[in-house]
């Protein structure tokens, strides 16, 4: 009787030690230096060209960047069957204008064309377009963006005296890049000189060409764990792209963009490797590398299209912590800093630590509105972008000199971390943000 019951106990044992909650990860977890560091360099290499958005160079750094979501276990989002969060964009280029106003030819250093319409024929039997004037006192770039994207065939007559404005304005149209809608049947005639006496008598030919372009962001997911919060959504994001290939400097044309973004993407990517390991987020983690940040944050726009904002309580963006803050080592900004208590609930989490977040120190270099993070907080999502960069000094930034050497990599990894062990209250749904006021932000 004593070895049945002896049996019986021990088999109790057994089972209940089976049943027992595993030890929790997290006293174990730690973010990884050699994972911040074999990312950043691979996001950085020159392979990666730079890693402009809807070249080879972009599209392979998401092919990366999804292989490593994969490698962590992170799942894909409902209703994806993988990492890739694809959408549409445009390039649209205007060539071979010729333009005459009241019989005489313009140069085409004088003129210039956004059309949605792939075969331009103005004639003077055609309807007359509206006609913009810009004075020499107005300001040629912030007047005319609304034109640039047109509704209506309008011609501008730029004054003369705007000549340096109007060879900017060039710039960037011949740069061309790429838009989040296909452009509508209508086109803007920018023209450097004096309004013409009426009545005015312009033909217009001209082609462009609309080629579809997807764009993809890579996201993923981990579960919240606990069913009161599990629907309640933090995301950790960062950009993967950068500006590509720029005009050789001594040899080096290869715009890296080690600190602009590598480096935040490395900190997701990282980031997300330490919460899987922890294995005890009460809300739902949403990874995300966004695309387009660089030519108008079409990826975060797109994004935020795919969820409900009201379940999102928390969104920490990650941009250029590559470097020493103003602050010195160990410490990080955060953008927006008034606009919420999210940054304050990070200095909490920080306290007891050797690290310290502050309030941005460049309010007039307006950064809250300079990334992605913008765009869900127009959704009263408290978002804000969490940097070390020395912005008004920073010599390197958009250049070819974006290298990893120029990385503090020690420095960054505790950011990372700093990041991570401050973000604990959000994650176990203890601490909530306030909402950010929807007007408060810029459109």
């Amino acid at each position: 009787m004593r070895n049945i019951l002896l049996l019986s106990f021990l088999l109790y044992s057994a089972h209940a030690a089976l049943g027992q909650k595993k030890p929790s990860a997290s006293t174990k977890a730690s973010v990884a230096p050699a994972t911040v560091e074999r990312v950043v360099r691979a996001l950085a290499a020159d392979d990666m060209q730079g890693r402009a958005s809807g070249k080879p160079g972009g599209q392979k750094a998401a092919q990366f960047l999804a292989a490593e979501f994969k490698r962590i276990g992170l799942k894909p989002l409902p209703g994806l069957k993988g990492f890739e969060q694809s959408f549409s964009t445009y390039d649209v280029r205007t060539a071979a204008a010729a333009v005459s106003i009241n019989g005489t030819t313009l140069s085409p250093d004088k003129l210039l064309l956004v059309s949605g319409q792939e075969q331009l024929n103005w004639t003077e039997e055609g309807p007359a377009p509206r006609i913009v004037t810009i004075a020499a006192g107005g300001n040629l770039l912030r007047e005319v963006r609304p034109l640039l994207e047109p509704r209506e065939n309008t011609i501008v007559f730029v004054d003369p005296t705007q000549a340096t404005a109007f060879t900017r304005l060039a710039g960037y149209l011949q740069r061309g890049g790429l838009r989040p809608e296909k452009p509508a049947p209508f086109t803007t005639l920018f023209v450097l000189g004096a309004t013409p006496p009426a009545p005015l008598k312009v033909r217009v030919t001209a082609t462009t060409t609309i080629r579809t372009v997807e764009l993809r962001n890579i996201v993923g997911m981990l579960p919240g764990k606990n069913k009161a919060h599990a629907a309640e959504q933090v995301v950790f994001s960062g950009h993967y792209d950068h500006i590509g290939i720029l005009p050789a400097v001594q040899g080096d044309s290869i715009a890296n963009g080690a600190d602009d973004d590598a480096s935040g993407t490395s900190a997701v990517v990282a980031l997300a490797e330490y919460f899987k390991k922890k294995n005890d987020n009460a809300r739902s983690l949403l990874f995300v590398a966004f695309v387009a940040e660089e030519i108008g944050g079409f990826g975060a726009r797109y994004f935020s299209q795919q969820l409900d904002p009201k379940q999102v309580v928390a969104m920490f963006n990650i941009e250029m912590i590559g470097k020493e803050a103003k602050f010195g080592p160990n410490s990080a900004f955060i953008t927006g800093f008034d606009k919420s208590d999210f940054g304050k609930i990070l200095q909490e989490g920080a306290k007891g630590t050797t690290f310290r977040f502050e309030p941005d120190p460049y309010p007039e270099q307006n950064l809250f509105y300079r990334s992605d993070n913008a765009t869900l907080a127009r959704l009263g999502v408290p978002a804000h972008t969490i940097s070390t960069d020395q912005i008004p000094d920073d010599k390197r930034y958009h250049s070819v000199d974006d290298e990893v050497d120029s990385l503090d990599l020690t420095n960054m990894t505790n950011v990372i971390t700093a990041i991570g062990r401050s973000a604990a209250g959000i994650i176990s749904g203890q601490q909530t943000p306030t909402r950010i006021a929807p007007e408060s932000v810029k459109q």
